[in-house]
């Protein structure tokens, strides 16, 4: 991805070497919930039994130690904030000319960047959870060392494949200030299970497509791509579809257990962003081939 030059974003709040901080406590109902912990970690390929009692312990006892100032990593680690910085500011720009063409105003979400737990707006994170969003305080969470199981675990390496992870989850937040979120988890609340999982596999595969649209788009009118970087996102886009990760996790694959898409969805909804640059073009809920 061509980064020079690139504006960097005013949106980084940086608590790497922090302690968990000051936050609700728990995970109340509207926020990101112990089925949301489930899924993330199902994402991952986590069990998501672990994950959910590591973040139970998490939230009923409160980190005893003193916030510190951030701290430095390694030069590697620098160098990949940067182009979270990049990447962030570029969709502020891309989604700022999108809504303004749409007689609307986009708000800036926050990236904040941690190591190994963090408090937010929806309860404690994990590391071990992935990157995620909070719609109870319009912020993108990441451990950067996620880019790391990235590349290695899920054969996803590279700088695009980094910015497409950042893309995706801008696209939840796109989804929340246009009231889809909303409207799906009201819908989730008179569903049953298999139709909850459809919904979300719909919304997971919908920011997916958000991700392309945002290609599409900073490409066209900053010229961001460089040959490879849409063939790392797509790998990385398969390296996270839940048929492969629940293959590497049990051997098998339950597709009513879905929550993110298979590989072959994900990359085919991401690659339709990045044809078409249409928002119209992303709804997946509407979808008769998902």
């Amino acid at each position: 991805m061509r980064q020079d030059d690139g504006r960097e974003s005013e949106n980084i709040e940086d608590r790497r070497g922090m302690g968990g901080g000051s936050g609700r406590r728990g995970f109340p109902g509207g926020g990101l919930g112990m089925a949301a912990v489930a899924v993330i970690a199902l994402l991952l390929g986590v069990d998501p039994r672990i994950v959910i009692n590591t973040v139970g312990q998490l939230s009923s006892v409160a980190p005893s130690q003193p916030s510190r100032s951030p701290v430095s990593g390694s030069p590697q680690d620098e160098k990949t904030k940067k182009l979270m910085s990049v990447v962030l500011a570029d969709t502020e720009d891309t989604w700022g000319a999108i809504f303004k063409q749409a007689g609307s105003r986009y708000e800036e979400p926050k990236l904040v960047l941690y190591t190994g737990q963090v408090a937010s707006a929806c309860g404690y994170g994990q590391a071990a959870m992935g990157p995620f969003y909070c719609p109870g305080d319009h912020k993108l969470y990441l451990d950067m060392s996620f880019f790391n199981d990235l590349a290695t675990r899920h054969n996803a390496p590279g700088d695009f494949a980094q910015a497409y992870v950042i893309a995706h989850e801008v696209g939840h937040h796109v989804q929340n200030l246009l009231g889809i979120a909303d409207q799906v988890q009201a819908a989730q609340r008179r569903g049953g299970e298999i139709q909850n999982n459809q919904l979300q596999v719909s919304m997971e595969l919908q920011a997916d497509c958000f991700a392309g649209v945002w290609a599409n788009r900073a490409n066209q009118f900053r010229q961001i791509l460089e040959p490879g970087d849409l063939e790392e996102a797509l790998a990385a886009a398969s390296g996270v579809g839940d048929d492969r990760l629940q293959k590497q996790a049990q051997g098998y694959v339950v597709p009513e257990s879905f929550t993110h898409g298979s590989s072959e969805q994900r990359m085919r909804w991401f690659t339709i962003g990045v044809k078409t640059g249409d928002l119209n073009q992303c709804d997946t809920f509407k979808a008769k081939n998902l």
